[in-house]
């Protein structure tokens, strides 16, 4: 048999079935374990990492599998660049042809990376949603291709709260339903607000009570000068352009009336009896005809000052 047969046997007896995992998506990491099988000094010592390499993405494949088999975009770049650095880091601290147990122990430290991102990632950014319906971007370890990850609450149900507010009539109310899962929902999602002017806690609200307020893209609006026939059930609903309902939040607005005031009236002065009008009123005549008599004797006084000054 050829030396060159004999080789292709042997890979092939030899090969195990590795699989696709979440580190191995990445084309970078792929490629750098190629160069290193490369960087053995035999063929020998290429089938021996190629080995290594094929059972440390079998390895691999289970971390991934045991941890929902999928990734956030995030976390997959935080493994990859940890792992590169560690690679790095192994291939300036290694001589040519470097033995198998320095091969198995950075294969083993890619595992321990792997499963270290994705633990943080299914505790802390898988499916972050406590209500409400998610649909959140993934990368599928197996396939290594983006899908949506159905995150239903842990309740199953669209309400996302209650929240009582109150407000003085004349003053504003804030109506805020943003919720920090709301982000990682993909498209352009619109918040939904309808009403019903009822007092809230008087009666059942049916659905058929609700009218639209406002359709918009940010999720609080804020009502002015509020009246008290404003009071009621208000709701905000999110919602995708087919009407997919992902998150409701209800509010029950209180109008507290401000106190009526008495208008303050104006004094009325008593009027006098007759017998002092028919007084005053000579008095009120002679005062008045003394007053012009004497300014016009003045002004003519001060004529004929002004006369004889000038010449």
């Amino acid at each position: 048999m050829q030396p060159q047969l004999f080789v292709v046997s042997l890979l092939a007896l030899c090969r195990m079935p590795a699989g696709r995992a979440c580190l191995q998506c990445d084309r970078k990491t792929r490629l750098m374990h190629e160069d290193f099988l490369l960087s053995a000094a035999s063929v020998k010592g290429q089938i021996e990492l190629k080995l290594i390499r094929d059972h440390a993405y079998v390895t691999y494949r289970e971390t991934s599998q045991a941890h929902r088999g999928v990734i956030d975009p995030t976390t997959f770049y935080r493994a990859s660049t940890e792992y590169h650095s560690e690679f790095d880091r192994f291939k300036k601290t290694q001589q040519t042809g470097s033995g198998t147990f320095d091969a198995i122990q950075i294969m083993e430290k890619g595992r321990k990376i792997l499963e270290k991102h994705l633990a943080m990632f299914i505790r802390e950014g898988l499916c972050p949603n406590k209500c409400g319906q998610l649909y959140q971007r993934v990368i599928d370890c197996s396939s290594c291709k983006y899908r949506l990850y159905n995150c239903s609450s842990p309740t199953h149900q669209l309400d996302c709260g209650e929240h009582r507010l109150e407000a003085e009539e004349g003053g504003q109310a804030v109506l805020n339903c943003f919720l920090p899962w709301h982000s990682l929902l993909q498209g352009r999602p619109e918040y939904h607000f309808t009403w019903a002017t009822r007092p809230p806690g008087t009666t059942q609200v049916e659905e058929s009570d609700f009218q639209t307020l406002v359709v918009t893209e940010e999720p609080s609006v804020v009502l002015n000068q509020l009246h008290v026939d404003e009071q009621g059930t208000y709701r905000c609903s999110l919602q995708d352009r087919n009407a997919t309902v992902f998150s409701t939040v209800t509010f029950l607005l209180t109008v507290i009336a401000l106190p009526t005031q008495t208008p303050m009236q104006l004094m009325t002065l008593p009027t006098l009896p007759p017998r002092y009008t028919s007084l005053i009123l000579p008095l009120t005549r002679n005062l008045l005809l003394s007053i012009i008599a004497t300014v016009t004797a003045l002004s003519l006084v001060a004529s004929i000052g002004l006369t004889v000054v000038l010449g």
